[in-house]
């Protein structure tokens, strides 16, 4: 059974998302406060983190910096609708996703288990994708440049390994959110560009400078060989 932790002050609010998801076959555990939640995100217990933004105390982007510091778990961020600027800031501090409350409980589980399909994939018997210095090592989830190991969250690693699969030719935006997120692209959703943006600092550049991401306009992002 897939543990989900829940972080939100909202103690009605909470209830009622624990009882749909425990209702849909998830155990659920409770913290009201940021502090507690990241010290929980850390233990290794869980399968993913929901965690909400405004909370008294440490808010929720101090608690996803100090889960970031010491974990990769999932996390699916709670935020306000309309409030973008901590929306992207969550995305750069590596939060998965998000979702604009208020929310259905129905609209959080689907995320959630968007969120896990692609973190917790079949194996696939140890193949190595490979483009340049680049490789992708789908089954441990792991990655390296040029032999070096890079961090990347769930999703970072889930949208490079779409590009990766597509080396050497653009792929739209609407393919990335569709097989990277598991939903389709939402007008105005900044998530996927936040994420290359993040994986171009983190992965090394090619022999003439450029980065190996490369925005194709009006096309989509492309992984290039080298």
């Amino acid at each position: 059974m897939n543990h989900v932790l829940l972080i939100d002050d909202d103690v009605e609010l909470v209830t009622m998302f624990a009882e749909y998801l425990a209702q849909e076959g998830f155990a659920v555990t409770c913290v009201h406060n940021g502090q507690d939640g990241a010290r929980a995100a850390l233990s290794g217990e869980y399968a993913i983190a929901i965690l909400d933004v405004m909370m008294p105390g440490t808010n929720g982007i101090d608690a996803l910096r100090l889960i970031r510091a010491g974990s990769r778990i999932p996390v699916l961020m709670l935020t306000a609708r309309g409030d973008d600027a901590d929306r992207i800031l969550g995305l750069e501090l590596g939060a998965d996703d998000y979702v604009a409350k208020p929310c259905t409980p129905r609209e959080l589980t689907a995320r959630v288990r968007a969120i896990l399909r692609r973190t917790q994939a079949a194996p696939d018997n140890g193949t190595v994708l490979t483009v340049g210095k680049l490789a992708m090592y789908p089954e441990q989830r792991r990655v390296t440049w040029d032999g070096t190991p890079v961090e990347l969250t769930s999703t970072e690693f889930n949208l490079l390994e779409v590009l990766a699969r597509n080396a050497g030719r653009p792929v739209s935006k609407n393919e990335l959110s569709e097989q990277g997120l598991g939903r389709p692209l939402a007008r105005f959703d900044r998530n996927i560009d936040v994420h290359l943006s993040s994986l171009r600092h983190k992965l090394g550049p090619l022999a003439d400078g450029r980065s190996c991401l490369q925005t194709i306009y009006r096309q989509g992002y492309q992984l290039i060989r080298d």
